[in-house]
Parts: structure tokens; C-alpha cells; sequence
């Protein structure tokens, strides 16, 4: 009886031992996974456009998680595999896109949509006062 407890500790502690996660981009230290994990986050997913390459299951994000984790492990900087990536996607591919000349309605378009806004909301009442005179 005690034979068989004592291999089934040792099947069982085996088993807990072997059956580790097995990181499916092959990122072998905790420091490429966090890497991983930060880049992913700040790049949109091209075909959702409203999910991270993380979050998103499109297979374009799949693509790209594999490029990011492919990158990190030939050792390249975050800068470096976000200007890959922004050179062949266009800066909408990271969540942070620069300030530039087309990049300049994305940045300034809530702002115009908001002095409009108001224009119209003032002349509205300004029409509106009129006609109660």
C-alpha cells in the first residue's frame, strides 16, 4: 500500500513538475513576455480597428503577434518593432500615432466636430429667440 502511494506522489508531483504553460510563440523569459504583452497592447488590430492585436482573434493579429514575439526574440527594441510595423501598416497600426500632417484631422477632428457643435447649438438659439420676439 505504501509502494503505491508513494508513486502516486511521485506521478503526481511529476506530472505538476512537466505540465508547465507552454508559451505559444516560444518567449522564454519573463522579460520577453512582459515585452510581449506591453507591445501588444499598444498596437491596434488593423481589421477590428477597435481591439489591440492582443485582445483581437483576427488572424492579421495573430500574423502580427507572431511578427512582435519573432522580433523580440531576435532581441530587437520596442522602438525599432513599432517603426516596423508603423512602415509597413501607416501609423494607425499603434494607438499612439504621431502628430503629423496626416495624422492632423485624427488629432484635430474632435475638437472641430466640438466648435461646430456649438456654432450651430448658438445659432439655433439665436434663431429660436428671434422668432419669440
Amino acid at each position: 500500500m505504501k509502494k503505491r502511494s508513494l508513486a502516486f506522489v511521485f506521478i503526481l508531483i511529476s506530472v505538476i513538475v512537466v505540465a508547465r504553460p507552454i508559451d505559444p510563440y516560444g518567449l522564454q523569459t519573463d522579460i520577453q513576455r512582459q515585452r510581449f504583452a506591453t507591445l501588444t497592447q499598444s498596437l491596434r488590430c488593423l481589421v477590428c480597428q477597435n481591439e489591440t492585436i492582443a485582445e483581437s482573434q483576427a488572424p492579421l493579429a495573430q500574423d502580427l503577434r507572431q511578427r512582435v514575439a519573432d522580433k523580440i526574440l531576435k532581441n530587437e527594441s520596442n522602438g525599432v518593432i513599432i517603426e516596423d510595423l508603423k512602415q509597413r501598416y501607416g501609423d494607425f497600426v499603434h494607438y499612439q500615432p504621431p502628430f503629423t500632417l496626416s495624422t492632423l484631422l485624427l488629432w484635430s477632428g474632435p475638437f472641430i466636430l466640438l466648435i461646430v457643435g456649438i456654432y450651430c447649438l448658438l445659432k439655433s438659439i439665436k434663431k429660436r429667440r428671434g422668432l419669440n420676439q
